[in-house]
């Protein structure tokens, strides 16, 4: 993808490096309790005292205001990196900004407004108003804050244990997860969570795929007038293709068991997921993206 010298997103809020905060981790794999950085724990007595007051004048002396040196350190640590600073942060960036561009112009061809999302950089755990997660629960969206979260690692596993190496299977991964803040901004993710209130565990399975193969297809409206706008490079779309087909829920299973449990599928099929992207990607249009036949 020709990506470099492009606009980076402003709505990208760099978390890495920060600590989560104290939280215990439920069903995301990693977790525990975490000690916020820049703190320590036991104390120094009197003479521990005594030397930082000694150390407080003497800073003062030397022209050093030390109130400000802490101040500098937000409480739940300091990042250690910013968005800027790296080639994988500055390319997530220019993604986003790319997807906006798409999404506000779609939006405003239908006369309504497009609210960009925010994409929250993280390491290692995360914060969200969904809950405590931690980069094991991989790339996620959260309607309750209209953010997506992505620990970049995710990358770099996505090619080496998953096989979908390049950028735009990167960039796929990205457009996905913006694809579900279309579904929020469109209301389908507030009736799909509302209706999975009553289904059994299977119906509501079966719901969440056409959930995630609709957010598929708007990848590949993406990438439609990503391409129209001559950004793509020779092999991009069989990188995405590629990307689809080794996350389908069927691949997964088998890598990781041997067999499939096609009622515990969530995400859909290898075949489903290329499907529904290369729909999205040929017509770049919303209406052919209707995985749900009118039942939501």
């Amino acid at each position: 993808m020709r990506w470099r010298g492009r606009r980076q997103s402003a709505n990208v809020e760099d978390q890495r490096g920060r600590s989560a905060g104290f939280g215990r981790g439920g069903g995301f794999g990693r977790g525990g309790i975490r000690i916020p950085a820049g703190r320590s724990i036991g104390g120094g007595g009197i003479s521990g005292i005594v030397i930082l007051v000694i150390v407080f004048f003497v800073l003062r002396f030397l022209g050093i205001d030390p109130l400000e040196m802490m101040q500098e350190e937000p409480r739940g640590g300091t990042p250690v990196q910013s968005a800027a600073s790296d080639e994988t942060a500055q390319f997530a960036g220019v993604v986003l900004a790319e997807t906006e561009d798409v999404w506000n112009g779609i939006f405003e061809a239908g006369g309504r407004d497009y609210p960009e999302p925010t994409m929250v950089l993280f390491s290692d755990q995360v914060q969200s108003a969904c809950g405590f997660a931690s980069a094991a629960s991989g790339p996620f969206y959260c309607p309750g804050d209209t953010k997506l979260y992505l620990d970049l690692s995710f990358f770099a596993q996505l090619a080496t244990q998953f096989g979908a190496s390049g950028d735009f299977a990167q960039a796929y991964v990205i457009a996905h997860e913006v694809g579900h803040h279309v579904q929020n901004v469109t209301g389908v993710l507030p009736k799909f969570n509302r209706a999975r209130q009553g289904m059994s565990e299977v119906e509501a399975n079966r719901m969440s795929v056409r959930v995630e193969l609709q957010a598929d297809c708007y990848a590949g409206i993406w990438a439609h007038y990503t391409e129209q706008k001559g950004l793509l490079e020779q092999g991009d779309i069989d990188e995405a293709l590629n990307a689809a087909n080794q996350i389908g829920d069927d691949t997964l299973q088998k890598r990781s068991q041997g067999y499939v449990v096609p009622d515990s599928f969530n995400h859909g099929t290898s075949a489903q997921r290329k499907e529904w992207f290369q729909r999205g990607f040929e017509s770049g249009r919303m209406s052919d993206c209707d995985t749900f036949d009118g039942d939501i």
